[in-house]
């Protein structure tokens, strides 16, 4: 019999995912920076603008999850409905992006225990300690891994609805501790919008990699029972999750703290002194609230690389089942795992971790920058997948009322999504270009991954000779 991924995980495994992939360091502490940048009018409609392109992402890979459930997502959908080499391309590139996010992860993790622990020459044990846990939680089955991220996103969520009944009855004046809170935190100085269009767009580049990660529930969606049913079920969830738990936070953070506290302009992840959260809680009263944030964030460092050891993993599953990646990484477990697959993605992502211990840190810094598009560009593969897909499965004269789930907003949605995440791909680093003479070095830093995925694509287009796939000529079979 022939071995498949097994179906085992639920509803609740889903949304959980779906939420542990948005909520992370980018709303715990990068928040602050947002607020600080362009002011609370600014930040919120950064957020809010960002939230909407995010939302009608995930209502298009709804569309293609629920009709294809496959692990490979938007690197299969890419193959079918794009061009072949378009769909390897963005597996890879995927694939290296998140095996190299687990290092990254592997590196805050140790950074965030040296709160209780006094960083030494074997601190780099923790990162150790925690890989392991997040290879063994991924080697047994995907339950274990879906059960681990549905804890780990669960006390995230807690934290934040507490974070913002707290904020609220702050406002109100039940809780001491905020008598500055209120609306004239959005009239001092230059609020509520800071900085201009400038600042404006470098918030959305803070915002659109905070948000990276909702994706996963496509990755997962091979490996979900039911998805024809819970997939939709998750997805129209997105939207809740995304006004509840960014716009309402950052709504509350702006109330309470001025966006000239100098607190929110210490923008670095490590220090939980200065995120919003601690700051509120502290406020409030609860003077435990820099440990209790701290463990909340190493517990957002843990799920993120639990989750990224995971999409790795099925990405280079699926790269092989495709005849991508060499075979071998095809191979599944008796409880369904692709083993080989997950001690591969470890071995690099370990090697990549390694590269950091090192004083001079020229490749992981160059190994980070190359991985930091990748997102992005997953996102633009999404919107060209979902468009493309529509176009071709209603010539082939297929009905849009028989799809499992349908995405209520094409063809704006996708195009809107697609305009948007391109905007804030190429524009990451514009003040660059925008100097006497051309930051040559920021610019290779910040656009690194757009020329390796072109070259990755080219590469193969040229080898295998592939061309864009034509509409009548899509493949529609369920089969994966």
């Amino acid at each position: 019999m022939k071995k498949k991924l097994k179906r085992a995980l639920k509803a609740r495994h889903l949304a959980m995912i779906a939420i542990g992939g948005s909520i992370g360091t980018g709303l715990f502490v990068a928040s602050g920076a947002t607020v600080a940048k362009a002011g609370p009018g600014g930040a919120l409609l950064s957020y809010a603008i960002i939230g909407v392109m995010v939302y009608f992402l995930m209502t298009s890979l709804g569309e293609l999850a629920a009709y294809l459930p496959v692990s490979g997502t938007f690197a299969t959908y890419g193959s079918r409905y794009v061009d072949e080499a378009f769909g390897f391309a963005i597996g890879w590139n995927y694939w290296y992006n998140w095996a190299i996010t687990v290092a990254v992860d592997l590196v805050a993790a140790q950074l965030v225990i040296s709160y209780w622990f006094v960083a030494g020459p074997y601190s780099w044990l923790w990162s150790l300690l925690f890989l392991s846990i997040i290879f063994c939680l991924n080697y047994i089955s995907v339950k274990g891994f879906g059960e681990a991220e549905f804890w780990f996103s669960l006390i995230k969520v807690v934290t934040v609805i507490v974070f913002i009944i707290v904020g609220l009855l702050m406002i109100i004046g039940i809780f001491h501790g905020a008598e500055g809170a209120g609306w004239q935190n959005w009239t001092i100085e230059k609020a509520p919008f800071a900085g201009g269009f400038s600042s404006m767009i470098g918030v959305a580049m803070i915002v659109g990699f905070s948000f990276q990660g909702t994706e996963l529930i496509g990755i997962a969606a091979g490996e979900s029972k039911d998805p024809e049913k819970n997939i939709p079920k998750a997805m129209r969830q997105v939207f809740w999750r995304i006004l509840l738990f960014y716009i309402l936070a950052i709504f509350v953070i702006s109330l309470i703290i001025p966006y000239t506290d100098p607190n929110l302009l210490r923008n670095k992840e490590t220090d939980v002194s200065v995120s919003p959260f601690t700051l509120v809680f502290r406020n409030a009263g609860l003077l435990s609230a820099a440990a209790f944030m701290n463990t909340v964030i190493l517990t957002s460092v843990l799920s993120a690389g639990n989750s990224g050891l995971y999409a790795s993993t099925r990405m280079l599953y699926a790269l092989a089942k495709e005849g991508k990646a060499p075979k071998i990484f095809a191979r599944l477990s008796s409880s369904g795992v692709p083993r080989v697959a997950l001690l591969a993605t470890t071995f690099v992502a370990m090697l990549c971790f390694l590269t950091s211990l090192y004083k001079d840190q020229v490749v992981y810094s160059w190994l980070l920058n190359m991985s930091g598009m990748t997102g992005f560009i997953a996102w633009l593969g999404i919107a060209i997948s979902h468009y493309r897909f529509r176009k071709g499965y209603i010539m082939q004269g297929n009905n849009v009322n028989q799809l499992p789930y349908r995405s209520s907003f094409f063809p704006f949605g996708p195009i809107f999504a697609f305009i948007l995440c391109l905007i804030i791909t190429l524009g990451q680093n514009y003040e660059a270009f925008l100097q006497g003479t051309i930051d040559w070095n920021g610019v290779i830093a910040t656009y690194i991954g757009i020329p390796l995925f072109l070259m990755i694509y080219f590469g193969y287009k040229i080898v295998k000779k592939t061309k864009w796939i034509k509409y009548d000529q899509m493949n529609f079979s369920k089969d994966d």
